[in-house]
């Protein structure tokens, strides 16, 4: 009787190390399977958050600027004031303009007209050819420019102006364009100038210059 006891117990004791091992099996698995789960959910957070800020950063196009730069420099600067003829300028001038693209993409432009205005009447007009600025760079433009106060109707202010040994021009222009983003995507923005240039007549140079 004691000798099938015995033969009984290494069956009990050989179960019981089953049952635990399988328990134990068991539980590695859970665990694996939970830190798969905290590992999945991880990622999918990342992929959102680089979505998001990709969308925000990168997708995001921006109203290129448009300006023109103040170093001018007079080739022909003719001013009349005084005598029988009406107060009256012509000049000419070269000057560069510039498309500043902050994109994460080029911005191609189409051609585009500045008009030169004084006291609100146009004096000149100038092509601002069609290009492209690359990404996140600034396109210059040189540029010739013709004014004359010949389409002014009204002299009675540029005579005082010129008398005081000054000219006051105003420039502006809005240029149509689109950005290009990862190449599949074309988003339409324009880019405005708007800028007013004070002219010393006797010496021939800028003496105050604003862009915006």
């Amino acid at each position: 009787m004691a000798e099938k006891i015995n033969q009984a117990q290494p069956n009990v004791y050989t179960r019981r190390d089953e049952e635990s091992a399988s328990s134990q099996s068991n539980e590695l698995k859970r665990k694996k399977r939970i830190r798969l789960a905290m590992y999945i959910a991880i990622f999918l957070v990342f992929q959102v958050i680089v979505i998001t800020a990709f969308g925000l950063v990168i997708m995001r196009a921006k109203s290129p600027k448009l300006r023109l730069s103040n170093d001018i420099e007079f080739q022909n600067l003719n001013t009349a004031t005084s005598g029988t003829a009406s107060p009256s300028f012509d000049l000419t001038f070269s000057a560069q303009v510039r498309v500043k693209n902050s994109n994460f993409g080029p911005y191609k432009f189409d051609n585009t007209t500045a008009t030169f205005t004084y006291g609100g009447a146009t004096v000149g007009q100038v092509i601002i050819p069609k290009g492209k600025a690359g990404i996140k760079s600034t396109k210059k433009i040189n540029v010739i420019v013709n004014l004359s106060s010949s389409q002014l109707s009204d002299t009675a202010k540029l005579g005082s102006e010129l008398s005081a040994g000054t000219l006051t021009l105003t420039g502006t222009a809005k240029m149509s364009g689109r950005v290009e983003l990862m190449m599949i995507m074309k988003k339409t923005k324009s880019a405005n100038m708007d800028c007013t240039i004070t002219i010393d007549v006797a010496a021939k140079t800028v003496r105050t210059f604003e862009c915006n």
